[in-house]
């Protein structure tokens, strides 16, 4: 599902918080359309009651508009700490396209839009949030604070990530060394939520999920959002004309028809996939599919069923 935004509006403020609010109250209004009504819109002051719980505290108004039973949550109760990764290489600046935009995206710009959506429902929540981007080091890493100064200071960091890199940079990716390094800086319990393509160039799932296992030793609830655009790179959806392929982090080319290679890649990129989500599994880490054309819903809708299950 996809959001309208106010184009005059944007114009006016044009900045990624009011884009963010705006995915995040569209999504709260399906919210109350669709059969999950009630389903965390009142997630910063209740949670819902547990059978056998004292009747003490149950909010008997919201009980009267929504015909269920939530319980009033006091503030210690309300705060969560949540550490977004965004995987910034080369790759994820793919597909590259004249108009990127959040109706047109590539994976970083589908990343930045829906991390962004992410904290401004943690601020609703009164929740901390820390910020890390890598690629084949870490370019920004923060501690978890909830203070509207330090949501801001993301807001503005996530801003520069919308802007296209030169087509001379080369960035790869080395997200076992980064995720490794993060793990040893996120020093109390959080969810952690990463945003990444999972293309290592110079590794493999080993390593991969040996930084993975790292965050899940450390205790943290991992939820892995792998972004893709699914169409072009999973389906492998191509006219059967010829094509210049190139690798965007070592730029290196290939000149072929798709026709000639579509059946083995897809069947190569399925295995991938699928060893992720059994790998996933394995370590009861969060695998999310997150196809860039698919909207923010398959985004915020795991993330409210995440934390309903750790509060």
């Amino acid at each position: 599902m996809q959001y309208s935004i106010d184009q005059n509006r944007l114009q006016q403020f044009g900045s990624l918080e009011f884009i963010a609010r705006q995915v995040v109250e569209g999504f709260i209004t399906g919210l109350h359309k669709s059969p999950f009504h009630g389903f965390s819109v009142e997630f910063a002051e209740h949670r819902q009651y547990n059978q056998g719980e004292s009747i003490k505290h149950i909010d008997w108004k919201l009980f009267g508009r929504t015909e269920k039973l939530f319980v009033k949550r006091y503030e210690e109760e309300t705060n969560l700490r949540c550490h977004i990764i965004i995987d910034n290489s080369s790759s994820m600046y793919f597909p590259v396209k004249p108009d990127i935009n959040i109706d047109n995206p590539n994976k970083i710009t589908f990343s930045v839009y829906a991390a962004a959506a992410l904290i401004n429902l943690l601020q609703r929540q009164r929740d901390a949030v820390g910020l890390s981007l890598f690629s084949d080091k870490i370019e920004l890493s923060t501690r978890a604070r909830s203070t509207s100064v330090h949501v801001k200071y993301l807001y503005t960091e996530m801003e520069k990530l919308l802007k296209p890199i030169a087509a001379n940079v080369k960035k790869p990716t080395m997200a076992s060394a980064s995720i490794h390094q993060i793990a040893d800086m996120i020093h109390k319990r959080s969810l952690v939520v990463i945003f990444s393509d999972m293309l290592e160039r110079h590794g493999d799932l080993d390593e991969m999920f040996s930084a993975l296992q790292h965050l899940r030793y450390n205790k943290h609830e991992v939820i892995l959002f792998h972004v893709v655009d699914k169409a072009k790179e999973l389906d492998f959806d191509f006219e059967n004309r010829p094509y210049k392929f190139v690798d965007m982090e070592s730029g290196e080319e290939l000149r072929l028809t798709p026709l000639e290679l579509r059946k083995e890649y897809v069947e190569s990129v399925g295995e991938f996939v699928k060893e992720l989500k059994l790998r996933c599994g394995k370590y009861m880490i969060d695998f999310v599919a997150a196809d860039i054309n698919a909207g923010f819903r398959q985004i915020l809708h795991p993330y409210l069923l995440k934390r309903e299950k750790l509060y």
